[in-house]
């Protein structure tokens, strides 16, 4: 369905202190296929904030890849804590298909109660306008702008070292060995 060398971004947060308000250092790394890294991005969002979407769409929308781009992959729904990406949004204003991938199920009782506990229960919309999770092997995904055939195929071309895609296993490690030093743990 597409060709192996298909250009993609995989993207995820740093470290960060949770509850604490600041900055949260986020990192797009564009694969060709999971083997070859072309180029790293970055932007910064606020920690719980709201603006993750913006933050994606102008980092994305201004990279010299963007006219080659077929797929952005994000490291589930959140960068920093709260800040809960509009998945259907950062389609629309990328015309780019977005895939979250998610290691586990989410709870969503417990997500929502957390958020409803935090005075954030509004983010609860964004969650559930981002559609259903499917769950494809191992892991699971929401999907706007691609079907699930679609995210098969591109799971299983860029999915080449772990369960999870290469681009946003790479992000992970760049985004953890900037901020503390020392990369560690798992996408």
């Amino acid at each position: 369905m597409y060709k192996k060398e298909i250009r993609v971004i995989g993207i995820d947060d740093s470290p960060f202190k949770k509850f604490k308000k600041g900055k949260v250092l986020v990192i797009g790394t564009i694969f060709r296929g999971g083997a070859w890294l072309d180029g790293i991005l970055s932007t910064k969002v606020a920690v719980d904030g709201n603006n993750a979407t913006k933050k994606l769409v102008e980092m994305i929308n201004k990279c010299k890849f963007r006219p080659q781009l077929r797929c952005i992959l994000l490291d589930g729904i959140a960068l920093g804590g709260f800040n809960i990406v509009d998945v259907k949004e950062l389609n629309k204003k990328t015309k780019i298909p977005v895939m979250v991938v998610i290691r586990r199920y989410p709870d969503f009782k417990k997500i929502e109660e957390t958020l409803k506990r935090i005075n954030k229960s509004h983010k609860y919309r964004l969650i559930e306008k981002a559609g259903a999770v499917h769950k494809i092997g191992y892991i699971f995904v929401q999907l706007s702008g691609l079907n699930l055939e679609q995210a098969k195929s591109i799971l299983k071309i860029t999915c080449t070292r772990s369960l999870i895609p290469e681009p946003i296993r790479v992000a992970h490690l760049i985004a953890a060995g900037v901020v503390t030093g020392e990369s560690k743990g798992k996408a």
